[in-house]
């Protein structure tokens, strides 16, 4: 017969040198709108790449995500759906279609002035700065690369 081993839990220190920035938009747009009206206010170059992918249920759920690194190493964008059909990424922000991240090593971000741009554009119709510290979500780590 077999003996069974226990299973020794190893807890991994990552110290990530960047700050992460949350912004959650509302808009009835789908996710290639919004990130080419993104792209046109931000001078950034959002674009499709992998989606954040969860097995939930005994079903995969993908959640579209758009990127843009093509500028400083520094500064990263990233544009992520929160819904797909009706599943939620961030079930605890269900009010919000789409997660802006903006990660930045410099912490040179200015929140109101992202949110006063953010609001200038026609398809958004509210914007939320969203704490990170607030939200107890497990999929949360589907947000940080």
């Amino acid at each position: 017969m077999r003996t069974v081993q226990k299973i020794k839990r190893i807890q991994l220190d990552i110290n990530q040198n960047y700050e992460s920035v949350l912004f959650g938009i509302v808009s009835s747009e789908p996710d290639y709108k919004l990130s080419l009206a993104l792209n046109k206010k931000f001078g950034i170059s959002l674009k499709s790449i992998s989606p954040v992918t969860l097995q939930e249920n005994n079903s995969e759920l993908t959640f579209s995500r758009f990127s843009d690194c093509s500028g400083s190493p520094d500064l990263i964008y990233d544009l992520i759906s929160n819904r797909t059909g009706k599943n939620f990424l961030l079930k605890k922000l269900r009010n919000i279609d789409y997660i802006f991240q903006i990660f930045d090593s410099g912490n040179d971000i200015n929140s109101t002035k992202i949110i006063t741009a953010l609001r200038e554009i026609d398809c958004i119709t509210a914007v939320f700065n969203i704490d990170l510290k607030t939200i107890k979500d497990k999929c949360l780590q589907y947000l940080t690369h």
